[in-house]
This record gives structure tokens, C-alpha cells and sequence, in this order.
């Protein structure tokens, strides 16, 4: 369920239901858990059910109260959210945890070890209250991940969330448009036609979001020795997050990735990573490509975005594109990803079942625009065989 199509809450009575997405906020300063608190209960679907000045006192409040995404700070007295994070999970493995704080190198790499513990978001926090007071982009990301984590959260408790058989996710439409069920019911989503031999892509291009960092560390961790094509990758994060993550990268992969430089030369065997707060786009044809980095407006809310980058894609190398769409929030990638099949390309997803949020993967494949949707431990053996020109 979008949180986005959610009915407002019943109106307050006998026997209504509240259905508000329930949150906890952890902060150690009571400025800060007052002006969260009011932003996110400014929007109907959310309610702020309690809050905590440590990891210590959330841990108690969770006892007390019914809780289905927190807002956890880093840096507190008594336990710190890193300490706290594991600590929490194991009372409630269905817990939706978002980390939340201000924008430093080392708030970045405590970040990336608490997605690996198990957060499912990160957010870099304004670094005052009186920033944060009219942060309005900050409050309103805020607000849209509460939801859609709360509405995943939701969808696994009442177990709805069932995986689709792999077979049915990974075999490529042999007719031009294919439609796959869930199971028990639900939207189907549309698998387009592949060749027997997919041609061999001269680039592959990568978006992800929300869950993104940990998928991409697995797929490109399985890509251990290279590929002779660039990859290039747009994952929604701040800038010194993407620092970060492209060092992390480079660790899991043994491929050279770093923060793409404008105007520097694409060439085969290295990934680039669009930096914080830049577009990321390709100009030039074969046998001269470069980076081109921008700071034009944000689309569909991000800068980075996905949606850029595979345009411009698409302009320097036509049909030889492998685009691979991972977890993420939104709809970023689904414009690009139908330009890039327009021009002769391939897009893959991959499925809900394996996805933090089924959002950006989801869009692509729900618009017919996937030749396969599989899940996240069969994509990286699923690149290397087509960038090898064998059969998908």
C-alpha cells in the first residue's frame, strides 16, 4: 500500500480506528524532538506516539508504547543510537528505523555501519534549530519516508508482503508484454520481451534510494574482479554520504568507485558515483565520453536523480544500455528507465520481496518497462553473464 493513496485517519469517536503511522522520536535535545514532532504530525497520517532524550530511555519507551518507525539521533548521552539500534531490532524486528543526523564525515560513517546493523534510512539533519525550524525539503522527506517505511512495516507484519516464486520474478517474457500476478492477488506488474542473447552493454547505470547502500555493497560485491564496462550510479544521498559510500564501495567490490569529477573521461572497469547535491550526466559519443556534473533543479524532489543521468545515457550511447533499478523510494528512474527502452536498452529491477521499499524498482516494473525483476542475490551473476554477451 502507497502511503500516498492512504485515506485520512477516521475521525475520532467510538469505535473509529486511528490508522495514523505511530513514530518515536530520539534526540537528545528537547528543541529538536519538539520541532520534529510538529512537523510530522502537521501531515494526518502520522502521529508521534512518544520520544526519548537517549538510546537508554527509547529502549524503555518501546515497552510502553506501540511503535512502527523511529527517529533515531547518533550522537546522545547515556546510549547513543548506534548502541541503542541493535538493542531495538531485537525487541521488534519489524521496527522501520531512520537515522537522523547532522551532516559530518564521521555522523556519515556511523550512518553506513547502522545500515548494515539493520536501520533502514538514513537523513542528514540541519545542523541548528533555527535551520531546521524552516527546513521545509527536510521536513517533508522526513514525513514521506515515515509513511512509506510505516506502510512496509505494516505489510510485513500482516504478512501480505509474499515473495514471488523466483522463477516467475527472473524468466524474461517470451511474448512482447507478459503480465505476472502476486500471489494471492494484488497488481500485476508487466515483464517486456528479451532477445535469446541480450547484445552486450557498452555502460550499465544504476539507481537506487531508500535500502540502496546495502543492495548495491551485495550486487557490485558480486561483481568481485570488474566488469570491462563504467558503471555509473545515482543513489539519493547527501553529499560526504556519497563520499563515503563510494570508499565502502570500492572495499566491497575490489572496483575502483569514486565520487564522479565533472569533466573527467568515462572509462571501462570503474564506477561513478553521482556526489551529494549533483546531477550526474554523460556527454560526448564513442571514443570520447565525460562526466558532466550540474546543480539544476531537483527532479521528483532529488538532486542527485536517476532520471538525468539515463537521459543523457541514452544520448551518448543509444541502444547499449543496462540499466538496473534497485530499492528506493518515489518514482526517480521510471522516465529515464522508458528512454532507455525506447532506444533499444535493457532495465531490470529488482523485486519487492528483497526491497526495502518497493517504490523506484516498483514504478519501472509496474509501467512494463523491465525485461526481469529478480531478487537482489541473483542480480550481480545476472550483470556479469550480459555484460559477457551471454544469455540473460
Amino acid at each position: 500500500m502507497d502511503s500516498k493513496q492512504m485515506t485520512k485517519p477516521e475521525a475520532a469517536g467510538a469505535g473509529a480506528v486511528d490508522q495514523r503511522f505511530r513514530v518515536m522520536i530520539v534526540d537528545d535535545s528537547a528543541v529538536i524532538r519538539g520541532l520534529l514532532t510538529r512537523a510530522l504530525e502537521t501531515d494526518p497520517l502520522v502521529k508521534v506516539v512518544c520520544s526519548a532524550a537517549n538510546g537508554l530511555m527509547a529502549l524503555r519507551a518501546l515497552e510502553r508504547n506501540d511503535v512502527e518507525v523511529v527517529v533515531l539521533d547518533i550522537e546522545m548521552p547515556e546510549m547513543d543510537g548506534l548502541t541503542a539500534l541493535p538493542q531495538m531490532l531485537k525487541r521488534d524486528p519489524t521496527l522501520k528505523i531512520i537515522m537522523a543526523s547532522t551532516l559530518t564525515r564521521k555522523n556519515a560513517e556511523v550512518s553506513m555501519r547502522a545500515l548494515d546493523l539493520g536501520a533502514s534510512d538514513y537523513m542528514a539533519k540541519p545542523t541548528s534549530t533555527t535551520e531546521l525550524n524552516s527546513a521545509q525539503d527536510f521536513k517533508r522527506e522526513l514525513g514521506e519516508r515515515v509513511k512509506a517505511l510505516g506502510a512496509v512495516r505494516r505489510r510485513q507484519v500482516v504478512g501480505s508482503a509474499t515473495p514471488r516464486p523466483s522463477a516467475a520474478s527472473t524468466m524474461a517474457a517470451r511474448a512482447p508484454i507478459a503480465a505476472v500476478k502476486k500471489p494471492g492477488g494484488g497488481s500485476a506488474f508487466t515483464l517486456r520481451a528479451a532477445p535469446p542473447v541480450i547484445p552486450m552493454p557498452e555502460v550499465i547505470a544504476i539507481g537506487s534510494s531508500t535500502g540502496g547502500p546495502q543492495a548495491l555493497m551485495k550486487v557490485l560485491g558480486d561483481l568481485k574482479g570488474g566488469l570491462g564496462q563504467p558503471i555509473l550510479i545515482t543513489q539519493h544521498m547527501p553529499a560526504t554520504f556519497t563520499t563515503i559510500l563510494a570508499e565502502h564501495i570500492t572495499r566491497a567490490s575490489g572496483i575502483k568507485c569514486a565520487e564522479a569529477v565533472d569533466g573527467e573521461p568515462i572509462v571501462g572497469g570503474r564506477i561513478y558515483l553521482a556526489p551529494g547535491d549533483f546531477h550526474m550526466t554523460v556527454e560526448g559519443n564513442a571514443p570520447k565520453r565525460t562526466i558532466k556534473l550540474n546543480q539544476n533543479a531537483p527532479e521528483n524532489f532529488c538532486r542527485p536523480a536517476v532520471d538525468p543521468m539515463l537521459r543523457s545515457i541514452v544520448r551518448s550511447y543509444g541502444s547499449r544500455i543496462l540499466t538496473l533499478i534497485l530499492t528506493g523510494m518515489g518514482s526517480d528512474g521510471r522516465a529515464g528507465s522508458d528512454e532507455v527502452v525506447k532506444a533499444g536498452g535493457i532495465v531490470v529491477a529488482q523485486d519487492e520481496a528483497t526491497s526495502v521499499v518497493w517504490g523506484m524498482p516498483g514504478a519501472v516494473a509496474t509501467a512494463g518497462l523491465c525485461t526481469s525483476v529478480m531478487p537482489l542475490a541473483e542480480i550481480g551473476s545476472y550483470l556479469r553473464r550480459v555484460a559477457a554477451r551471454t544469455a540473460a
